[in-house]
């Protein structure tokens, strides 16, 4: 049943690099819909989605907010990202429940790395994008640059419908390409003054137009039998043209303006209503039902179906993000939890905006909504009608990279500590709590050294816990570097009972990656069963290497020959045997210590490159590319993660704080025989 709401509706992230101006240009779109009568500013730590008292010290996003506002006739549910790698788990789970964004990018620096690995990340979950060119008033922007690195980084093609008004300084509005018309804004904001094209620009908006024209009809095939019969490509077939490329990915809608000077907005706004799809223009979700592949459309009359992306834990109560893909849940109805298998009310249903909420009575089919009383529920849970069972698939959580020890400072907080773990693991899952079972330590892993910080000033400011903790630590692993071929292992095991025994032959090899086991044994000499026993204690054994207790990747194991019992061997006695033969196995290989690396983009002043790249080489680095533009220079290279620790700080009093840097991990590498094994 197709609603009108439901069309209305825009389920949209806003995406960029860290410092691009998502949260600017999130607060100017609260602002130019009424849902704010005052601009708050990242500067002032006014902002309604960076509403952490950790966000407004930093300046920086942390945790995904949502939003809710209205913009002609429609409702956009709005998710300001994290633009730091550290908090890429974020956006990880909010694209999960997208249907659309708007990827922000700096008018200066254009396509920057993290601009890279957000794009990226919509590309997996196949998320339409517009494009916003932001900053346009700063000095050295090039809108043309910015769409060239676009084309050439991220590869869509780029349709640029607006030509700048003004330059850096004296930007002051656009010409929009599509009604062939200007919208010039004032300095103290406000609506735009809608005109003609100004005399000075009719001729390049005119070449601007007819190259929109032409590489709208190369992929438009509608667009493409107008262009040919006619030599151009009227308004009313190009907006749909568009509109087909963006929800397609074919091509990428590129708008420009300045957030921060609150010029550009409103065309954005009508750009993500004419461009980006509705609830009902993406597919259907799929999820499982007792091993059965099932599709649920955005039927406010079908059977309910959610997915829960992120969990807060407040002082009034536990709050869980909900995007609905079906059916229809009211205030009070019961709900079947499909991961936790049991069944949970729904308390309150809220309509969210950052920190604040507005109950509704119910939530249909494409709404982003939290609601309260859920108990179980986790991100990544599918919450169904107890009578029409779902599981959705859940967003995937990175692996953590780095470590460190955590202890209250005192015995009385011991006790608060576990449970602020526990929470914070609750709310993000891409941060991980353990106990180290040889030294008893609770360690915390993360996604980088700020994600730690951050987690760490969280349990002190929100949980009242004073902790002490240790150097972070990184998460090596162990790989094969020569293998063995006919290791023999024989458990054999008498206590009074009934016995154990085992006898299994193994070959182990090295792997490009990941772990592989396969069974060569033939004539019966191991059954089946104990094959798939043998298979289970290998994975076992791969949680502690020989070289310093890290998890062993990269291998394949082979059984190769084996002897059994008629009476002693059993499912137990193979998997010990798997287990201990493939531990003797890995004692008897060459092992290669690997240590997780990133890649580094270093932007410096140009007379600061010498001291950056001697303290990169110091650090083991190896530089992959440098460029040098408007007296900076930007320096990649690939860096060992445990060398990254203070790393800020360094560069900072090398470059006399104008430095910066961002990480990104891209995978493991050997690492030289002094590193550290534990």
């Amino acid at each position: 049943m197709r609603t009108t709401s439901q069309t209305t509706v825009r389920n949209l992230g806003i995406l960029a690099h860290v410092d691009a101006g998502k949260t600017t240009l999130t607060e100017r779109i609260l602002y130019a819909t009424g849902t704010t009568h005052k601009r708050g500013e990242v500067h002032d730590g006014t902002t309604v989605t960076d509403f952490d008292p950790q966000e407004r010290d930093r300046g920086i996003t942390i945790f995904a907010a949502a939003v809710s506002c209205a913009w002609d006739g429609h409702r956009i549910n709005l998710i300001d990202t994290p633009g730091h790698v550290d908090f890429a788990d974020e956006v990880e789970r909010s694209l999960r429940v997208l249907d659309g964004a708007v990827a922000v990018f700096d008018a200066v620096a254009g396509v920057e790395p993290q601009s890279e690995s957000v794009w990226r990340q919509a590309d997996r979950h196949g998320v339409p994008r517009i494009a916003f060119v932001n900053k346009l008033d700063r000095a050295g922007a090039d809108l043309d640059a910015a769409v060239e690195s676009i084309r050439r980084r991220l590869h869509p093609a780029p349709l640029v419908v607006q030509l700048p008004i003004g330059t850096e300084d004296g930007f002051t509005g656009v010409v929009d390409l599509i009604r062939m018309r200007s919208l010039v804004w004032s300095d103290g904001g406000g609506e735009a003054e809608e005109g003609p094209v100004p005399e000075a620009l009719s001729k390049e908006a005119g070449r601007r137009r007819r190259l929109l024209e032409e590489a709208v009809a190369e992929l438009h095939p509608a667009a493409m039998e107008e262009f040919c019969m006619e030599s151009t490509v009227a308004t009313p077939t190009l907006v749909p043209a568009l509109r087909d490329l963006t929800r397609s990915g074919d091509a990428v809608v590129v708008l420009c303006g300045s957030a921060y000077r609150n010029r550009g907005i409103e065309p954005l706004l009508d750009a993500v209503v004419a461009y980006l799809p509705s609830p009902l223009d993406v597919p259907a979700v799929r999820g499982t039902n007792d091993g059965a592949q099932e599709e649920r459309t955005a039927d406010p009359a079908a059977p309910f179906a959610a997915l829960a992306f992120k969990v807060n834990i407040t002082s009034t109560g536990r709050l869980t993000y909900l995007r609905v893909y079906s059916g229809t849940v009211e205030k009070g109805d019961a709900v079947w939890d499909s991961v936790a298998r049991r069944t949970e009310r729904i308390g309150r249903i809220l309509r969210v905006r950052a920190d604040r909420h507005a109950p509704v009575d119910r939530a249909v089919a494409g709404d982003i909504v939290a609601v309260g009383g859920l108990k179980s529920a986790r991100a990544g849970s599918t919450l169904c009608a107890p009578g029409a069972p779902l599981v959705l698939e859940p967003p995937g959580v990175a692996e953590p990279v780095v470590s460190m020890a955590v202890e209250a400072r005192s015995p009385a907080g011991a006790d608060r500590l576990a449970s602020a773990l526990a929470r914070l693991a609750e709310e993000d899952p891409s941060l991980v709590v353990r106990t180290d079972p040889e030294t008893g330590q609770t360690v915390l892993s993360g996604m980088g050294e700020l994600h730690l910080e951050v987690a760490t000033e969280q349990l002190r400011r929100v949980h009242r816990v004073e902790v002490n903790v240790g150097r972070p630590r990184v998460s090596y692993r162990e790989t094969v570097g020569r293998g063995v071929s006919g290791l023999v292992f024989r458990h054999v095991k008498q206590d009074g009972g009934a016995g154990q025994f085992a006898h299994v032959v193994l070959d182990v090899q090295p792997l490009a990656e990941g772990f592989e086991f396969r069974s060569t044994v033939v004539g019966g000499r191991v059954p089946q069963e104990y094959v798939r026993a043998v298979e289970a204690g290998c994975r076992d054994a791969l949680a502690e290497g020989p070289l310093g207790g890290h998890p062993v990747t990269g291998l394949r194991v082979t059984l190769t020959d084996g002897a059994t019992h008629v009476k002693d061997s059993s499912d137990t006695a193979f998997r010990a045997a798997g287990r201990l033969g493939l531990r003797e196995a890995l004692r008897a290989c060459a092992m290669v210590l690997l240590e997780p690396v990133v890649e580094v983009t270093v932007t410096m002043p140009d007379d600061a490159v010498g001291g950056v790249l001697g303290d990169l080489a110091a650090r083991r680095g190896r530089v992959s590319g440098s460029t040098a533009r408007g007296g900076a220079a930007m320096v990649t290279a690939t860096v060992p993660l445990a060398e990254l620790f203070g790393y800020a700080t360094r560069l900072r009093s090398r470059t006399q704080g104008r430095g910066t840097f961002t990480a990104r991990p891209t995978g493991y590498a050997p690492a030289p025989a002094a590193a550290p094994a534990r």
